[in-house]
């Protein structure tokens, strides 16, 4: 096994369905050996995609690559609320969905773009007093969280047959696109949640140039070495 001592830069994995970001980052940690590895932005556990991986000194500059711009694609199911606002959760109401045109749900999803403040779902990593949220919702504990101020810069379905829609969105850190689907449920009077979730990019950075976790797991160290994006490259802007 080769023990990487100075290996610095960011790997992109294409996260698949099931294991948490964290599961991840510490596979790559045990599988290379290497000391120092994070990641720029959480994925949910069943949501797929682009994560960025820091590793060594490149840790350092997580928490500027992780107020990127990142970009989704989804699908959203109409006429069912859940707890977590998206399918892990438990069904908390059921509406009769009304007869909607792709034209009418994209002129519905189309008022949430720009700047808006948005609550955080209680099952959530963002943290009250150190305590995760999400820890404290498993225990039925409610409590205030604070809004934070977002930017959607596009919200558009592509396809809708009742009660599916299949959408993309263009967003600034920090956003949460399940509460974004919840919230579009609300106005339409009939509830919704998050059924399906895909980053296709963050920053720079693109899903297309990532790695499966598979073939990651599986590089030789040689070859990590060759996929890896070096520090130096991320601290420059472009």
């Amino acid at each position: 096994m080769h023990v990487f001592d100075s290996l610095d830069g960011a790997l992109l994995v294409d996260k698949p369905a099931g294991p948490t970001s964290h599961d991840v980052v510490d596979a790559i940690r045990r599988r290379f050996e290497i000391k120092k590895v994070g990641h720029c932005g959480t994925l949910d556990p069943n949501a797929t995609g682009l994560l960025v991986l820091m590793l060594g000194r490149a840790t350092k500059l997580s928490e500027k690559l992780m107020s990127d711009d990142k970009t989704y694609e989804g699908s959203a199911k109409l006429g069912e609320a859940t707890s977590s606002y998206d399918a892990d959760g438990e069904v908390t109401g059921t509406s009769p969905v009304p007869s909607l045109t792709l034209d009418q749900l994209n002129e519905a999803a189309a008022a949430f773009i720009g700047d808006q403040w948005q609550l955080p779902p209680m099952v959530s990593a963002v943290k009250k007093n150190g305590v995760p949220l999400y820890k404290l919702a498993r225990k039925g504990i409610e409590v205030e969280r604070k809004e934070r101020l977002i930017h959607l810069y596009t919200f558009q379905f592509s396809e809708y047959v009742e009660p599916i829609g299949r959408f993309r969105v263009a967003c600034t850190k920090g956003t949460y696109v399940r509460t974004l689907v919840h919230d579009l449920g609300r106005k339409l009077g009939c509830g919704a949640h998050l059924a399906s979730l895909r980053r296709l990019s963050s920053g720079r950075f693109a899903v297309t140039d990532a790695l499966t976790f598979e073939r990651a797991l599986a590089l030789s160290a040689a070859e990590l070495e060759a996929r890896v994006i070096p520090f130096l490259t991320l601290t420059t802007t472009g």
